[in-house]
């Protein structure tokens, strides 16, 4: 990770976010980047199917999404099971309600997604996966960095950022 590009950048966010309680080595975060071998739609897939599985085999994923990238939807969604809630905001808010949208929220509820549209942005999307924390960094070229940590400051924003968006959302 270079100390200029977007994963610095997401961890700086993060840490931000979470203040000083991140420094240890007990709440340590891992940040790939886009030119990483694996990269961070690799590792985001692999998070999704190694922690989103609950004991009893159904998927536990919340969060707030503001870009769709297809080859990660495709990657992710054919393995989801269910409870799965969604917040799209931004370019991902707007796709559910254009041309596509109609395809786009089939596909995800034939998935067992529940799917929220927002009105805002952000260049970040949060989710919350089991016990994990998952941030991405998007840019214009879509998903530049994730960060990912199970320390409970950083799934206390988390969550706290999910709720936000929830409550701001409306359901599709």
């Amino acid at each position: 990770m270079s100390e200029d590009g977007p994963g610095a950048a997401l961890r700086a966010l993060v840490l931000a976010a979470v203040s000083d309680d991140l420094v240890t080595p007990e709440t340590a975060v891992t940040v790939v980047e886009r030119e990483d071998n694996p990269g961070p739609i690799a590792r985001l897939s692999g998070l999704v199917k190694q922690d989103g599985a609950s004991d009893d085999g159904e998927t536990a994923i919340v969060g707030m999404i503001p870009h769709i990238d297809r080859s990660l939807a495709r990657q992710i969604v054919g393995d989801l099971d269910a409870d799965t809630r969604l917040v799209f905001t931004g370019a991902a808010g707007e796709r559910l309600d254009g041309p596509a949208g109609g395809a786009i929220r089939s596909a995800l509820a034939a998935h067992g997604v529940t799917a929220y549209r927002h009105d805002g942005d952000s260049p970040l999307g949060v989710l919350l996966v089991g016990e994990r924390a998952v941030v991405g960094l998007f840019d214009e070229r879509g998903l530049a960095a994730v960060l990912w940590s199970d320390a409970a400051p950083v799934r206390e924003w988390a969550a706290a950022t999910c709720r936000r968006f929830f409550a701001a959302a409306e359901s599709v």
